[in-house]
């Protein structure tokens, strides 16, 4: 990515293609070593530029809101009762549509913000894959064990480490606004706020039940600032935010969850503000697999009874954000686990 610097540029000097782009020449072993050494030398940067982070904080201040929007006509939605932009000011608050009249209600924990929010008798139920992380056992065990799973299954490095890589990709827009969309029981959502690094996060997930458990974490620390962090339940193919209003997405082992990945990424591309960015990670399945006859076939199969989508190629994911309008693409790579930046032409 162009405007970024740190650890893409460290990344991409470690990353090179004979040591990572021919899994012939190249062992698991060796690019996990490889991509330890490129964390490290970027947590060595970043202590180095926190003064630097610190003046963009200072002049990006002004871009604290949000704008929410009717999920229905994108129109923007009146707040009736607390003003506040709060966790504390959700509970009894009213959201009004001027354009529609649709009204939203706020509830403990969240404001519910998908289009069929306030009905009583009609109920759209998703795929699997979506409809898995509403249980209640799911949400419970998302923070307990099962995220941490993924440094085992899919080479993920870890909440914190990757919080590290992903500041990287989203240095041009530091001081503004960020939706953590999918965003689970909140993990990145909280680490993103007690950066100090954010003017307002948007905690947004499809699950009530996750929401919950963003909630109680919320409620269980000391002292978390809660003004300007609010939780939203919402469609990730209907986004409740006013065109251009969001200064960066970030969506956590979430893409091969989405029931239609384009329709969410292009959804993104539109809350975007220009020169905004979306960082996003997922798993890939490439290598010595690629060669597998009818992975294509198999990939359709699973999506049709799961609604999971298997990523194939890093070429496809540039591909799936160049379509939506999104430039300047970047990645970085360790085994299965592929991070992804993206941004909006300004």
């Amino acid at each position: 990515m162009a405007t970024s610097s740190g650890v893409v540029t460290n990344f991409k000097s470690m990353f090179s293609p004979s040591d990572l782009g021919n899994s012939k020449h190249c062992s698991f072993k060796h690019r996990r070593s490889i991509f330890n050494q490129a964390f490290a030398a970027n947590v060595r940067a970043s202590s180095t530029a926190f003064v630097e982070t610190k003046q963009i904080l200072k002049r990006k201040s002004t871009r604290a809101g949000i704008i929410l929007a009717c999920p229905i006509c994108y129109d923007p939605l009146t707040w009736i009762g607390n003003p506040v932009l709060s966790v504390d000011s959700l509970s009894g608050c009213t959201l009004q549509c001027g354009t529609c009249k649709k009204s939203y209600a706020g509830t403990e924990s969240h404001l519910d913000l998908i289009a069929a929010s306030g009905a009583k008798n009609y109920n759209e139920p998703m795929p699997v894959s979506t409809e898995m992380f509403r249980l209640p056992l799911v949400s419970f065990l998302y923070e307990r064990g099962w995220r941490q799973n993924f440094s085992i299954l899919g080479g993920f490095p870890g909440a914190e480490k990757e919080f590290e890589l992903m500041k990287g990709f989203l240095k041009p827009v530091l001081g503004g606004n960020i939706v953590d969309a999918s965003c689970g029981s909140g993990l990145f959502s909280r680490l993103f706020w007690k950066s100090g690094l954010f003017s307002s996060v948007v905690a947004l997930d499809y699950s009530e039940n996750m929401l919950q458990q963003c909630y109680e974490f919320i409620k269980q620390e000391e002292n978390f600032p809660t003004e300007n962090f609010i939780l939203v339940r919402a469609d990730i193919s209907r986004l409740p935010f006013v065109s251009s209003s969001v200064d960066a997405v970030h969506a956590g082992a979430a893409l091969h969850c989405w029931p239609s990945p384009s329709s969410a990424v292009a959804e993104i591309s539109r809350v975007l503000r220009p020169g905004g960015v979306f960082v996003a990670t997922t798993s890939i399945v490439d290598g010595p697999f690629s060669a597998v006859p009818f992975l294509r076939t198999l990939r359709q199969t699973v999506r049709q009874v799961s609604g999971s989508y298997i990523f194939l190629s890093e070429r496809e994911l540039e591909d799936l954000c160049g379509a939506c309008g999104l430039v300047n693409f970047s990645c970085m790579r360790s085994g299965g686990f592929v991070m992804i930046s993206a941004a909006k032409p300004i």
